[in-house]
């Protein structure tokens, strides 16, 4: 495979499966209600490293002494096989069972792993623009299985690792677990003891329905069958643009300055929300149009219900434990109001989602409705109805934790361009830990534009220049 640009191309050398080290018996894992939920997306990983430095000599290449490429690549697929002994999941495949519902398969046969090479230096790659620079060349398309790897040597000496795995299967907070795994298991200086003293936990009865169930009327709003969705539309739809951008932590407190009792996240989301829909205001529709955005919530700590137990099960919960909850306002209102009215509508629709009751009723809401998949509401909207976009905090995004033996990443960032008509935006910790936010974005061409115009002072394109300070 080669893939090309008016700048660099990336050649892929080598391709095999890693697979677990011990042989395990073949057995059918079956999703979760809240892994149902999730539409059949991969989702996208990267991490970038500059030139490699040693920090121990288990990894030097025996005829020269040195650090390779090679040599890394060699202990990365032996820490992946060691890794997924406990992450067998990630080496299964996805197969419907006699219901029509999707199930993990855990026959271990592998994960794919590629081997490339870019002639471009890691200081040369447009980080701003992930569509140019990142998609199709470093982060892998997945083919078969749960989990597809690649690494890729630059000219510098750097190197990319990235990964692309089926959201059915996984969500951010267990992928992170894997990842944060997998680099201890590979890094020298780091004991197996603590490369494994975090176990994922595939007990699905912890996410099991009530009976009887109990459906609060507000997830009628919130979820939809997709037996009841409109049929598709005939013409295409709205092209959706990555972008990635650094906020300063100064920034971020001036936004929580203006509502002081509220999170920067829900100071952030808001201050966004009033972006979209100012750009939204432009259309001829807007008098009418509303503005729809929702927010990723982890219900992990919701369900542990207070037992140190269930605790501990569900923090190490291997799947999908998410819900999200959406506003809807008036785009002339979102551009009327003040930040502060906006924060609160923000935390208003996020407080009554973030409870144990809401994450239990939601199980019990798609098992009445299986076999039939469920879907939030707000990835189905049109167009002509205003824009939408889901909101996606990654501040547990362990990108320091990630060292896998050649030093931390100067770069990480999550990669979903995921097709549908809704944008998605993930805010994750800056690299240099100083408070700063990255952010990635994949929102309509309109509406970057006037964050780009009009807020410029606040979302800055990310550069290099900016990740060596």
């Amino acid at each position: 495979m080669c893939a090309e640009n008016g700048d660099f191309s990336v050649h892929v050398t080598n391709e095999e499966v890693v697979a677990a080290l011990l042989p395990m018996q073949e057995h059918w894992l079956p999703l979760s209600n809240l892994d149902l939920l999730l539409p059949p997306v991969d989702v996208g990983i990267f991490f970038c490293y500059n030139n490699p430095i040693l920090t121990s000599t288990t990894m030097e290449d025996c005829a020269t002494h040195k650090i390779t490429f090679g040599t890394m690549v060699g202990s990365l697929k032996k820490a992946l096989a060691q890794t997924l002994i406990s992450y067998y999941v990630f080496a299964g495949e996805v197969v419907l069972n006699n219901m029509g519902e999707p199930e993990v398969l855990c026959n271990n046969r592998g994960v794919d792993f590629l081997e490339a090479e870019a002639d471009i230096e890691l200081k040369n790659l447009n980080f701003y623009n992930p569509d140019q620079s990142i998609e199709g060349k470093f982060v892998p398309k997945k083919k078969n299985g749960v989990l597809v790897v690649q690494t890729t040597a630059l000219k510098c000496g750097g190197i990319i690792v990235a990964c692309t795995f089926d959201h059915r299967i996984a969500d951010a907070y267990s992928t992170n677990m894997f990842l944060v795994s997998w680099a201890a298991m590979a890094n020298p200086t780091t004991t197996i003891l603590a490369a494994t003293s975090c176990h994922p936990c595939f007990r699905r009865s912890l996410l099991s329905p009530r009976r009887p169930g109990s459906i609060h009327p507000s997830l009628h709003q919130m979820y939809t069958s997709i037996s009841h969705l409109p049929p598709p539309p005939t013409t295409a739809g709205t092209t959706l643009l990555s972008r990635i951008y650094y906020v300063t932590a100064e920034q971020l407190q001036h936004m929580q300055s203006l509502a002081a009792t509220r999170t920067k996240l829900e100071c952030f989301c808001a201050f966004l929300w009033k972006m979209v829909a100012h750009a939204a205001s432009r259309d001829t529709y807007s008098k009418r149009a509303t503005a729809k955005m929702g927010i990723v919530i982890d219900g992990r700590k919701r369900l542990g219900n207070g037992d140190k137990e269930s605790e501990a099960m569900m923090e190490c919960y291997f799947g999908n434990v998410l819900s999200i909850p959406f506003g809807v306002k008036l785009v002339e209102q979102l551009v009327k109001e003040p930040l502060g009215y906006v924060v609160e509508a923000v935390h208003e629709f996020l407080a009554a989602a973030a409870t144990e009751e809401h994450f239990l009723g939601l199980i019990d809401w798609v098992e009445a409705k299986r076999p039939i998949p469920g879907v939030s509401r707000i990835y189905c909207n049109r167009a002509d109805e205003g824009p939408a976009f889901v909101v996606s905090s990654g501040q547990r995004f362990p990108v320091e934790k990630v060292d896998f033996g050649w030093g931390k990443a100067v770069f990480a960032s999550y990669h979903f361009p995921w097709g549908g008509e809704a944008g998605y935006v993930m805010p994750m910790p800056s690299p240099l830990g100083n408070g700063d936010w990255v952010v990635y974005m994949h929102l309509a061409e309109k509406h970057l534009d006037i964050i780009e115009t009009e807020a410029a002072h606040v979302f800055k394109p990310l550069t290099w220049d900016y990740l060596m300070q």
